[in-house]
């Protein structure tokens, strides 16, 4: 058995029945007309189009000669094929010239960097072209089979291949790591498919178990287990010739009605390295940088930090990044990250407080020297804090799912509180909508788990309403008013609701302390409610 067999793909899997589950090239909907719309799967929740600036990544060098489209060409290495499947696809794509711009704009920053490990492999520039089917180029991107990112990583595979997913940060969206962990499966599946790109990209696809048993079904039927000879998943005969059709259309783009955006053959990125965990919002203030901005060249930290334990780098814009380190050079490592000294209320837990901080546990126990979870009242811990009220953090997970949520749709808008056992398909039956819809509005994918206490958003038709056996009819909207002494774990506690989500029903930033008289608004389940309250 190889090292990797059993290996799940990276995107959708194939069932077992051989329809294809949806997978790449989700995000192409929303940028091509019906007819495209209608051969490719549905989109799912994706962070918004960047906010590109045309020329602010261009300013800081010089233009070269060749642009990247030119070195791109010239690391074209699979073979020309021009048979109906590969034709089919130049069609579907043919004249797409807001397609072609809307991916160039978005990745112009990156181009350079991901081009630039893929020629240090020796590997075909196709391999970019697969990204681009993958995710759109799109490190936010994040399908139905749990797989985020550029490359499309599904859990099991991203910790196959070393990269880091924990509360703090995400490596599948990582730039640098994921391309690097992409390219060692891509060496892996060349390597076990002979040296055959084409089977390697199908099995990057649909998974390298079903492309093996469709190269012995093709030698059983004695042909040539050559790509275009194998039976495989729907999504996959399209996968490959959808790869080269975009190829070709890179690389000879007025014969096909596009014309690329300019981009030279610069590097636009460099890596920095602070060397302790730092907050990002002091991290863009001492690059000069918007902190989205830095977010989007940074998609892989999941908070407002970079994870305690790490990684700590950063790319910036080349132009930036000498700046940051000078000033990073002046400055105390203390002060790359705020603290506060906590009193630790009677009845608080460490995990009451954690949340109450948007921290975790684990960090808590070891900034305080704790090896296990108990705690005295009267005593105080040292707690890492963001800088800035949490919704500055405009990119953080948790701010890309609350934009998910709070998005319009078609409908009336539903919120619904997750119960211990509860399932995305009883809670989508519950309320008479798709479950791979309810999972798209929350930016989930139909086989995350749920966490009770968990809010999600439910948009349900006008005339459906009153058939709705919706349990937020067990919920009550009560307005608290706060007393001596009270904390918000303390109230968390009294009415069974989370530290967070009273924080967010009353708009609450994470630095601020609650005032005797001060009204809270909060939704709690009657039914779960003790006799006073």
């Amino acid at each position: 058995m190889t090292a990797c067999a059993g290996l799940e793909r990276p995107s959708g899997a194939a069932s077992s029945a051989g329809q294809a589950a949806p997978g790449p090239a989700e995000w192409i909907e929303q940028l091509e007309p019906a007819t495209l719309r209608a051969a490719l799967p549905a989109p799912i929740n994706l962070v918004p189009a960047y906010d590109y600036r045309p020329g602010e990544y261009t300013a800081t060098v010089p233009e070269r000669p060749d642009g990247i489209w030119e070195r791109l060409r010239r690391d074209f290495t699979l073979p020309q094929v021009d048979n109906a499947r590969v034709a089919r696809q130049r069609r579907l794509f043919t004249g797409r010239e807001a397609f072609f711009e809307t991916v160039a704009e978005r990745a112009e920053p990156y181009l350079y960097t991901l081009l630039e490990r893929i020629e240090a492999r020796e590997m075909p520039a196709e391999l970019l072209v697969l990204a681009i089917v993958e995710s759109g180029l799109r490190p936010f991107a994040y399908s139905h089979g749990q797989a985020a990112g550029l490359w499309q990583f599904i859990p099991s595979t991203g910790r196959h291949f070393d990269l880091k997913m924990n509360y703090w940060y995400d490596g599948r969206r990582d730039l640098i790591a994921a391309t690097e962990a992409a390219l060692d499966y891509f060496e892996y599946l060349h390597g076990l498919f002979d040296g055959d790109w084409l089977r390697a990209l199908a099995a990057y696809n649909a998974g390298e178990g079903n492309v093996l048993e469709a190269v012995r079904q093709a030698r059983r039927r004695g042909q040539e287990p050559t790509f275009w000879n194998l039976e495989l998943p729907a999504e996959t005969m399209t996968y490959v010739p959808r790869i080269l059709a975009i190829r070709d259309i890179l690389a000879r783009p007025a014969a096909h009605g596009v014309t690329l955006p300019r981009i030279p053959n610069e590097p636009r990125l460099r890596v920095v390295d602070p060397g302790h965990q730092i907050d990002l919002a002091r991290a863009a203030e001492l690059a000069g940088i918007r902190l989205d901005r830095l977010y989007r060249l940074n998609p892989g930290y999941n908070r407002w930090a970079t994870a305690p334990d790490g990684p700590h780098r950063l790319l910036l814009p080349v132009g930036h990044a000498e700046r940051f380190e000078q000033a990073l050079a002046e400055l105390d490592p203390d002060r790359l990250v705020q603290w506060r000294r906590h009193r630790i209320d009677e009845g608080e837990t460490l995990s009451h407080i954690a949340e109450q901080y948007n921290v975790t546990v684990a960090l808590l126990q070891e900034v305080n020297g704790l090896e296990g979870h108990a705690i005295r009242a009267g005593e105080h811990l040292h707690v890492p804090i963001a800088s800035r009220a949490s919704r500055a953090y405009v990119l953080s997970e948790t701010n890309r799912l609350r934009a998910a949520r709070q998005r319009q749709r078609p409908g009336v808008r539903r919120e619904h509180t997750v119960r211990p056992g509860e399932t995305l398909w009883g809670i989508a039956q519950a309320y008479g909508v798709g479950v791979r819809e309810l999972a798209s509005w929350n930016r989930m994918a139909p086989a995350d788990t749920l966490h009770p206490g968990q809010e999600l958003a439910v948009w349900v038709d006008d005339g459906s309403l009153e058939g709705v056996a919706g349990p937020e009819q067990r919920t009550q909207s009560v307005t608290y008013t706060v007393q001596q002494g009270d904390s918000l774990s303390r109230i968390g506690q009294r009415f069974n609701v989370r530290v967070g989500q009273i924080k967010r029903w009353n708009g609450l930033a994470d630095d601020r302390y609650l005032q005797p008289g001060q009204k809270l608004r909060l939704k709690v389940d009657v039914t779960r409610q003790g006799g006073s309250s």
